[in-house]
This record gives structure tokens, C-alpha cells and sequence, in this order.
């Protein structure tokens, strides 16, 4: 079976895909008036509906062909040219796509609905490269902090480690989100932090706290609703889903530190010979209109276009817990170096051995 993104959201900002054995990679086929989307599979990009609407609407159709993690999907990119007109791509990757020739910088100009887009979003640094924008932003989140509805909301991450919370807080068990909670607590780039020993000080305060080291949102679910914790580190779409879906009294809270965001864009494959089209349907997936069916009906991530949030009902959860405002309060992860990564989750077995100590 393959791995869906609705599966991996909360994975992939916190750089927890692996790569996956590849087996031969076949050529797509081709053909006039269709064009091929690479991406998760189940990723709004391959809605039936708004692919009819687009067929209808362009004449084109769209097929798609799905990787399983990021790494796969580069080595698609690299060892298939020409054979993708869209592809989907984490901020974090952009930039290494960019540099080896992987992919086209965006002409806006055949995009109107790109006028909507969130300018932190739209010109985020990790999306350029020389200068040029290589992808359109399309969707974002967060993970920060998440509590019992009518709790006392925490100013801080800070909050992880007060007395108040002890033997009551739930951590991700993921070494990139933690170090980035840590270096976030000790006033550093959470992207790369130079001090890891103040990292590992701030996180090893929260000891006498830890109740919960959660790796999956069905885990957090009904740990939450058993009240085995009151305060705890969280996915923003996933207090959506816990809400909603759920119906478990959870409030979203982004300290002052800011979120540890993320974002996914959209692309133009190098080699394409439907840039033109591939621009269409991207266009397509940013229209207010599409976004705002496939968030209430089926189910989505914030969108990059602030038009097509304020479109939301006022009531939506997606509309409430991802308040704009964040956008210029949060970190949108990077691309780490194998050093770094390699550094994080040492220190992070460290933590965690501290913990059970």
C-alpha cells in the first residue's frame, strides 16, 4: 500500500521520511491535452472532482504517478526528465531541487490566482534559489502546543517544564521537533542551532513533566481523551481533525517563540513540455474555490492563499487554529545537512534516556 500524505503530514515537518528501496522507474505515458502530477498519493491533487472540474474547465487531463517519501521523489525528478509537468515539494527540498536542475523558476504571471498568496509564504527564502522563485506555495502548518479547552493558555514552550504541568505533558518523540523546541527556548535558529548542549539543558528541565512520548495522532487521540496529559506538543492539522473528527475538547496554542512551521509547494519539473499547463492546474489547486470544498468536505492543510482562507466559514476550525498571524510569528523548517540531522537525534537519544532514567 502506499504511504498517503494525510498519513505523513505531521512526518514529513518534522523530517522523519526515510527513503524507501526504489524499484525500476518506468516513463509515464504521454499524450496531447495531459499532463502527469507526481505527489503523495491522496493529496488534494488527485481529488476526482477537481479534476473534472479542470478537464471541464481546460480541456486537459491529469494523471498522476505517487512517491512514498521526499527522497524518492528527487530520484524520480532525476532519473525520469521531461516525464512530469506538476510536482509536489516540501519547502525544505526546494532549494536542492533548484540547484541541481531539477526543476523551473514560476512565471506568476499565468497564475492570477497567485495574487492571493501570502507574501511570507509566496517569497519564503526557502523557495528561491539565484534569486528566482522555484515553487508556489500551496499549503502549510504548524506543530506548537496543544491543551484541555479552557485550561490556562502557555505564553511560552517554557510551559512544557512548569510544575504546574508535572507528570501531564506529551512530546512528540521526534529528535528535529524537539531540538527545534529546545534551540526555539534558548533563543537560537532551530534551523541550526550553534549551542546543542543549551538545546539539551532546556529539554532535559521538562524530565519531572514527561508523561507522553507520542509518535502517531490516533496514539495522541486516546491518550488525550484518557486524560493522561493536560498539555502537550501537536500538529495544527491535527487539532482539526481531533476536533472535528474526534470531538475531543482540544485548543491549539502558538507561544510567543512562534510555531515550527512548514509548507508545501508546487512545481514545474525541468524538461516538461506542458509548463503552460502545469501552470493551469496549479493555478487550479490555488483557487479559492477548490480549496475551500476540499477542506470542508474532505479534509486539508492551510492554504497558502489568504483569499482562500477568509473564504472559509467563519466558524471552520481549519480558519480558526491557523490564524494568519502565525505566519509571521513561525519558523518554517529547512533543509538539514546528514551531519545535523545525524547531531539532532543524538542528542534527542540522549534526552529520552535522561527521561527514563
Amino acid at each position: 500500500m502506499k504511504t498517503t500524505r494525510r498519513q505523513t503530514l505531521g512526518l514529513m515537518g518534522a523530517g522523519a521520511l526515510a527513503a524507501a528501496p526504489l524499484p525500476f522507474i518506468s516513463r509515464p505515458a504521454r499524450a496531447a491535452g495531459k499532463i502527469t502530477v507526481l505527489n503523495w498519493q491522496g493529496y488534494g491533487t488527485d481529488e476526482k472532482w477537481a479534476l473534472a472540474a479542470f478537464k471541464e474547465k481546460t480541456g486537459i487531463e491529469v494523471v498522476h504517478d505517487y512517491f512514498s517519501s521526499e527522497p524518492e521523489m528527487l530520484t524520480k525528478l532525476r532519473t525520469n526528465p521531461g516525464a512530469y509537468d506538476v510536482v509536489l515539494i516540501n519547502s525544505a527540498r526546494t532549494q536542492q531541487a533548484a540547484s541541481e536542475g531539477l526543476i523551473e523558476a514560476i512565471d506568476f504571471s499565468k497564475m492570477p490566482n497567485s495574487a492571493g498568496l501570502s507574501p511570507e509564504l509566496k517569497d519564503h527564502p526557502n523557495i528561491k534559489f539565484e534569486d528566482k522563485t522555484f515553487g508556489v506555495a500551496w499549503v502549510w502548518g504548524i506543530t506548537s502546543l496543544a491543551i484541555a479547552e479552557g485550561a490556562a493558555k502557555p505564553e511560552s514552550y517554557a510551559a512544557l517544564g512548569d510544575p504546574a504541568h508535572k507528570n501531564k505533558v506529551a512530546l512528540f518523540d521526534d529528535a528535529v521537533t524537539s531540538v527545534a523546541i529546545g534551540a526555539l527556548l534558548s533563543g537560537q535558529d532551530m534551523n541550526n542551532p550553534s549551542d546543542l548542549a543549551a538545546v539539551t539543558e532546556k529539554l532535559k528541565a521538562f524530565k519531572e513533566n514527561v508523561k507522553l512520548l507520542w509518535s502517531s495522532e490516533d496514539q495522541w487521540n486516546k491518550s488525550f481523551a484518557a486524560k493522561e496529559f493536560d498539555l502537550s506538543v501537536y500538529w495544527s492539522g491535527a487539532a482539526v481533525r481531533s476536533k472535528r473528527n474526534s470531538k475531543l475538547p482540544v485548543e491549539f496554542v502558538v507561544p510567543k517563540e512562534g510555531g515550527i512551521g512548514w509548507l508545501d509547494n508546487l512545481c514545474i519539473p525541468a524538461g516538461t513540455t506542458n509548463a503552460d499547463a502545469g501552470l493551469a492546474f496549479i493555478n487550479h489547486m490555488i483557487d479559492p474555490d477548490f480549496y475551500v470544498e476540499w477542506a470542508t468536505k474532505v479534509g486539508a492543510p492551510a492554504s497558502a492563499n489568504a483569499a482562500a482562507m477568509e473564504k472559509l466559514p467563519a466558524d471552520d476550525l481549519n480558519r480558526k487554529i491557523h490564524d494568519p498571524s502565525y505566519l509571521k510569528t513561525m519558523t518554517i523548517q529547512s533543509a538539514l545537512p546528514d551531519d545535523r540531522r545525524e547531531a539532532f537525534n543524538n542528542l534527542w537519544q540522549e534526552v529520552k534516556a535522561f527521561y527514563a532514567g
